[in-house]
């Protein structure tokens, strides 16, 4: 999302004077809308949660006088459907920016990428093995159902889950990719 990212500081303090009138409440209310706003990103499995929350504060801010005077309720409900929108709005241009499918992959160029895979499988503890390997097994609506059960039996929320796991993916892609170089295959395993 290509906008401009930065507020005038006249439009920043309106900001702040309609979070509260007592400015050191607002800046609190401020940081704590938005972490929140990050979360809800991150949440939703964007990738550039900052960039967007800092959009979402930004068209806020630009409505000014008119938004501020009139909207009845708690400012941060506002801001969560500013937000809703500007996600739908991200998503939709990523569906357009999709790159091509990667090229089929020939028998014999895909074994060694499988055995690789598989050594850098047996390299992990078995725990983030086990962890990996259940987040990526099912498809459609099973794969909703047993992310929400790895959670549960975790103890953590559907953003950590995906957290973690994108850190074992990213510890595996690394170790496919050394693996391969070794032994003089391409790394490109996209």
């Amino acid at each position: 999302m290509k906008t401009d990212l930065t507020l005038t500081n006249e439009q920043f303090q309106k900001l702040l004077a309609w979070l509260d009138t007592d400015p050191e409440r607002a800046g609190v209310k401020y940081e704590a809308i938005r972490r929140r706003l990050i979360a809800i990103f991150l949440n939703r499995g964007c990738h550039v949660p900052e960039e967007l929350a800092d959009e979402t504060i930004n068209r806020v801010a630009r409505k000014g006088c008119e938004l501020m005077e009139g909207y009845q309720g708690d400012p941060a409900r506002y801001f969560y459907g500013v937000a809703k929108k500007i996600f739908s709005e991200h998503m939709r241009k990523a569906k357009k920016r999709r790159p091509d499918p990667p090229p089929m992959v020939s028998n014999a160029e895909l074994e060694p990428r499988l055995n690789c895979l598989d050594e850098c499988l047996d390299a992990l503890d078995p725990e983030s093995r086990e962890l990996i390997l259940d987040y990526y097994r099912e498809q459609k609506q099973a794969k909703i159902v047993s992310h929400k059960e790895m959670g549960k039996k975790l103890g953590i929320n559907a953003g950590a889950l995906r957290a973690r796991t994108h850190r074992i993916r990213a510890k595996l892609e690394k170790c496919v990719r050394e693996c391969l170089d070794r032994a003089g295959e391409s790394n490109d395993i996209n």
